[in-house]
């Protein structure tokens, strides 16, 4: 015949590990995982921390991360081609081509010929797309401003130089 167990009280110690253990339930429980010192899922959880805060700034402007950086790059007088867009934003022309259309559709960005290749259309912002970019590039700083919050300026310089050396290292 099988003892049946009975119910016993919890202790005070039981109850209080479970208490600590709801507490630490979420995302910061996670912390002690390997994948917490990865530096390639740091670096994709803080860019996705980081858009999604710009993304909610740039929303009263009707932007998001990616329309804003095409329009930067355009206000940059450096005439980008969509495909030199597509390449330094690690984006498929074909997003491109769409982030390009709604920015004109807008009046603030036009394709223009390009001197270097006729073949070729460069991206240049109209006086409307830079009054949207200052504005834009305002809300951008805001945003990063809280992302960095936590770091020095000399840690936010450090930072910036390293991920432009990740970011622009030359293809092997």
């Amino acid at each position: 015949m099988a003892v049946q167990k009975t119910a016993e009280p919890r202790s005070a110690r039981t109850t209080e590990a479970a208490e600590a253990e709801e507490a630490a339930a979420g995302p910061e429980r996670l912390m002690a995982a390997e994948l917490a010192d990865e530096i390639e899922f740091l670096t994709a959880r803080a860019r996705s921390v980081g858009s999604g805060r710009a993304n909610i700034a740039l929303k009263e402007l009707d932007l998001k991360v990616r329309s804003y950086s095409v329009l930067s790059l355009a206000c940059s007088d450096l005439n980008p081609s969509q495909r030199e867009l597509a390449d330094f934003l690690s984006l498929d022309p074909s997003q491109i081509v769409a982030l390009v259309d709604e920015l004109e559709r807008r009046g603030a960005v036009t394709r223009e010929a390009d001197a270097r290749d006729r073949r070729s259309k460069v991206i240049a912002a109209t006086p409307e797309g830079r009054r949207l970019y200052k504005q834009a590039f305002a809300l951008v700083r805001t945003s990063e401003e809280h992302s960095l919050g936590e770091l020095s300026h000399e840690e936010r310089g450090q930072l910036r130089a390293l991920l432009r050396r990740i970011a622009f290292k030359s293809a092997d």
